[in-house]
């Protein structure tokens, strides 16, 4: 296990854990780290909760959740499952018979809070049932619902009680002889949530899913799940990830794929734009927009680069594969810094768009 001021190698030498299979989708044992994401939408009603399962699947998403808060959830929820693109994940509190109801309707994995979800009783009929299926169980560590001993014992969702409560939780589940687990140790507070998965992690072997929970929305919340999420993959601590966001699950899952593309854990096109400055004549943010857009579609690994000086550009660029430097009425597209050709302002993403497509950085 690195430290993080000896990280050095990108990307990183991830830490070794036991693996396990939701649908097709392997987490943990040196797997690459999975994205997942949330849906936001009524689980009774299965059509629209199948638009945001589908739509979040070709954003990239490779597992969906979805809550089920009541029984009448359950219908919708058997619907989910057998027409979904990707393995669906039950998401239960509270109630340990709708854990038992969801399982026996197809869920690839459930995710419990062992902090709401009752005694052993309730967790081991989860987990038998589990078994019989052959499916895994997350246990949700959340700072707002940590254990009431805990929180005499530390005053507060310290990362040391966030950690103390998810090594007790995985050796509730392992005494009752079930070990196909996955662990999410969460808390708004980015600190505690890093702090808290590194103490696990030097304790434990079981699978981390990674997030920072209410991370809030736009800015404030892309920043803090980048800083939380990225300090601790960056460290080989992490196995799938989910970024909380009060937004579409597609924002969720190209968030969560930027994330783990910049630290090099998984490949695709890079878009490098400047800030701009007063010899920029165009409306760069527009054009950078429209080519972010439609790079959405493209898996291959190539930088993209979208300049706001002609002059510049291009040497600024030079390592792109492949960049437009904007003039006045006019830009250049150009390739590791040397100009290909001259277009109009006007079609000047649609133009480097197409270069792209066409050519053989593309297609390799």
């Amino acid at each position: 296990m690195h430290n993080a001021s000896e990280v050095t190698d990108f990307p990183p030498q991830r830490r070794p854990t036991r693996a396990v299979q939701v649908g097709e989708v392997t987490i943990g044992g040196q797997a690459p780290v999975s994205v997942q994401t949330m849906t936001k939408t009524d689980t009774a009603d299965a059509e629209a909760t199948l638009r945001q399962v589908r739509a979040a699947a070709a954003a990239g998403a490779q597992i969906v959740r979805v809550a089920i808060p009541s029984h009448q959830a359950l219908d919708g929820f058997a619907q989910i499952v057998a027409s979904s693109p990707v393995p669906i994940v039950a998401d239960i509190h509270f109630d340990y018979r709708l854990a038992l109801a969801a399982i026996k309707r197809g869920a690839a994995k459930v995710r419990i809070n062992p902090g709401n979800i009752g005694d052993d009783h309730h967790l081991s009929s989860i987990l038998d049932t589990a078994a019989e299926v052959g499916i895994p169980v997350r246990l949700g560590i959340n700072a707002g619902s940590l254990e009431q001993d805990l929180l005499d014992k530390y005053g507060h969702p310290t990362a040391e009680a966030l950690c103390e409560s998810a090594l007790r939780s995985v050796q509730r589940a392992e005494d009752l002889g079930f070990c196909d687990i996955v662990v999410s140790i969460k808390a708004s507070n980015v600190p505690t949530t890093v702090a808290a998965n590194r103490i696990f992690a030097r304790e434990s072997d079981v699978p981390l899913h990674l997030g920072i929970t209410e991370a809030g929305f736009g800015t404030a919340g892309v920043t803090k799940s980048a800083v939380g999420l990225g300090l601790l993959l960056a460290e080989g601590i992490g196995d799938t990830l989910r970024v909380s966001l009060t937004d579409d699950p597609v924002e969720e899952v190209r968030v969560a794929r930027a994330i783990l593309q910049s630290l090099g854990m998984i490949s695709g096109p890079t878009l490098v734009s400047c800030p701009t400055c007063g010899r920029c004549k165009v409306d760069l943010r527009a054009i950078a927009e429209e080519v972010q857009e439609a790079l959405q579609e493209i898996d291959t690994p190539i930088v993209v680069a979208v300049m706001g000086c002609e002059v510049n550009g291009p040497g600024e660029a030079k390592e792109a594969d492949i960049g437009l430097a904007c003039g006045g009425d006019y830009g250049v597209i150009f390739r590791h810094g040397e100009l290909l050709r001259r277009v109009k302002i006007s079609q000047a993403a649609q133009e480097l768009l197409a270069e792209i497509r066409d050519s053989t950085i593309y297609c390799e």
